[in-house]
C-alpha cells in the first residue's frame, strides 16, 4: 500500500539554529540550511503535498525538526513530550495549531516520546526506545492508539538518535534500513533495502505515494529505491545532517 499524504506542516530554521543539538558538535550554516529547506518544501510540493509554512521559532534552536513534536493519525493528533530538555516546550505552538483541526491527545510525564522514534506501517506502529523516548511514553502511545486497532510494539535502538535515523517505511511493504539494523526481526515479511554503512544517512527517507524524498548524493540507495518502482526526489540536506536531522524530521505530514 502506498503512503499517500496531502498536507505537511514545516518550519524553516531560525537564526538560533546555530545552537541546535549536534552529536558531532558541528555548527550548521543557517543561510544554507534555509535554502535547503526551501528545496525540501519544493520536493514535497512536487510529490503533490500542500505545504503549510510556519515562521521560525527562535526560542527553540531545533524547532525546524517539527516531526518530533506531533503525529497526525487515525483522525487525531498526538502531541509529544520531548526527551531532550532543550526541546521541551517546542511542542506547545504545534499543539495550538493542531487543536483547531483534530482531537488531541498528549504524552505526559513521566513519559517522553519524540515522533522521530515512531514508524507507521500499514497495520501496526513500531516505536524505538531510545534516549529520547522511554517505556512510559511508549505505553501511553499504546493506550492512545488501542481504541483505533493500531497495535504498538517497541524496538530498543542503541546506535542511532531515533528509530527513523536507522530505518524508514516507504510504502508498498518496502523499508530502508541501515546496515545490520536491516536484519531486525520486526521487519520480517517486508521488502528491506539494506543501506550500506557509507550511505547510512540515507536510511532516513520520506515516502509519499510513488515518490521518495531522499538526501542527495547517495547513489547506491537512490538506485535501489528507484529499482523498487519509486521516483526519487533528491534534496540537499547537509545542514540538517549536522544537527542529526533527516528527510522525515522536517515535516508533520498527513
Amino acid at each position: 500500500m502506498e503512503k499517500s499524504y496531502t498536507h505537511a506542516i514545516v518550519r524553516p530554521p531560525g537564526e538560533s539554529y546555530t545552537q541546535a543539538i549536534s552529536s558531532a558538535g558541528h555548527t550548521p550554516d543557517v543561510q544554507l540550511a534555509r535554502r535547503q529547506h526551501t528545496g525540501y518544501c519544493q520536493a514535497l510540493a512536487a510529490a503533490g503535498v500542500h505545504v503549510e509554512l510556519l515562521p521560525p521559532d527562535e526560542s527553540y534552536p531545533d524547532s525546524c525538526f517539527v516531526q518530533d513534536t506531533a503525529l497526525v493519525i487515525a483522525g487525531m493528533a498526538i502531541i509529544a513530550r520531548p526527551g531532550a530538555d532543550s526541546r521541551r516546550g517546542e511542542e506547545r505552538s504545534i499543539a495550538e495549531l493542531l487543536t483547531e483541526r483534530f482531537p488531541i491527545s498528549h504524552i505526559t510525564a513521566p513519559g517522553t516520546l519524540e515522533f522521530g522514534d515512531v514508524m507507521v506501517l500499514d497495520d501496526r506502529i513500531l516505536v524505538g526506545e531510545t534516549a529520547r523516548t522511554n517505556a512510559a511514553g511508549i505505553q501511553q502511545l499504546k493506550s492512545i492508539l488501542a481504541p483505533h486497532n493500531l497495535p504498538v510494539s517497541s524496538i530498543p535502538v542503541h546506535d542511532y538518535l531515533h528509530l527513523l535515523s536507522a530505518a524508514t517505511f516507504l510504502g508498498n511493504n518496502t523499508l530502508l534500513a541501515a546496515g545490520k539494523f536491516a536484519e531486525h526481526p520486526a521487519f520480517d515479511g517486508m521488502q528491506v533495502i539494506t543501506v550500506p554503512t557509507e550511505e547510512a544517512y540515507a536510511a532516513n527517507a520520506l515516502g509519499i505515494g510513488r515518490y521518495v524524498i531522499l538526501p542527495a548524493g547517495f547513489r547506491r540507495v537512490a538506485a535501489a529505491v528507484s529499482a523498487r518502482g519509486f521516483q526519487v526526489l533528491p534534496v540537499e540536506l547537509s545542514q540538517f545532517e549536522v544537527a542529526d536531522g533527516g528527510a522525515t524530521c522536517l515535516s508533520i505530514i498527513w
